[in-house]
């Protein structure tokens, strides 16, 4: 199975380069399924159900999200009806919607991905290592093939759960801090592992937000409107090549495309 995870996409102009570069992406990349993080993908802050139904259009299969899931208070409303848009599986029980789900490929195979968030400078959420390990358990007993999102702010956060699941999922992706790095590999007992899948918006900004904006926040401590960027605009991400068997990762590649026009 070849598996495209897309990096958190930032607003209007993250969705346009998801419309625009996934659908050449799919084909030239033989693509089985696609994954992506849309936290950020409304104004910067959280989705919309016009924005969820846009980027499920856009031929995303599975929606991961994070600590942002909840600003636009409307998800509220609609996100028990998309049960392939993700949010963290460590919150409290009653949280509405699901934080994992199996899906299949045109070609009938069976994906599993689970989203997990953080407590690093973050909310102080549900063990992210317990909630895994409930998960997969759940989850292999359909499929060898599991994606982990974990969405986080600290790399220290990230580079354990990598080394905790090795051998128990076939990738560990992280996502939150924006910025793609560049230790994409197999950890030994065969799990794909990035610290961070990157960004799909504007590069002419501070994180997909207005650069001007985002140093003057920093320059006054003062709050502030974010408004997202538009310029340069890039998607990130990381392509999986994954054993269908076994479910193990046998490459992994990262994604860097500029939107022209």
């Amino acid at each position: 199975m070849r598996l495209l995870f897309i990096g958190d996409i930032v607003g209007k102009p993250g969705r346009r380069a998801v419309g625009q570069l996934l659908p050449p992406m799919m084909q030239n990349h033989h693509i089985d399924i696609v994954i992506a993080n849309c936290e950020n993908a409304a104004g910067g802050f959280g989705v919309t159900r016009d924005v969820v139904d846009e980027l499920f259009r856009s031929r995303i299969d599975i929606l991961t999200s994070g600590n942002h899931i909840w600003d636009k208070k409307e998800v509220l409303e609609f996100i028990e009806y998309y049960p392939a848009l993700l949010r963290p599986a460590n919150y409290p029980a009653g949280t509405p919607g699901g934080g994992s789900i199996i899906s299949s490929n045109g070609a009938g195979e069976r994906v599993a991905v689970i989203n997990l968030e953080g407590r690093v400078f973050m909310r102080p959420l549900d063990c992210p290592f317990r909630a895994a390990e409930k998960e997969i358990e759940r989850l292999s007993a359909v499929t060898n093939i599991i994606i982990v999102d974990m969405h986080a702010e600290a790399t220290s956060e990230k580079q354990a759960m990598g080394w905790f699941l090795d051998g128990r999922v076939s990738a560990v992706i992280g996502t939150h801090t924006h910025v793609q790095t560049a230790d994409e590999k197999i950890l030994p007992m065969g799990t794909g592992y990035i610290t961070d899948a990157g960004m799909t918006g504007s590069f002419d900004s501070v994180l997909g937000i207005s650069k001007d904006i985002a140093v003057g926040k920093f320059l006054s401590m003062m709050p502030v409107k974010f408004d997202v960027a538009k310029g340069d605009v890039w998607l990130q991400g990381v392509i999986l090549d994954i054993d269908g068997k076994s479910g193990r990762t046998r490459a992994i590649e990262r994604v860097n495309i500029e939107m022209k026009g």
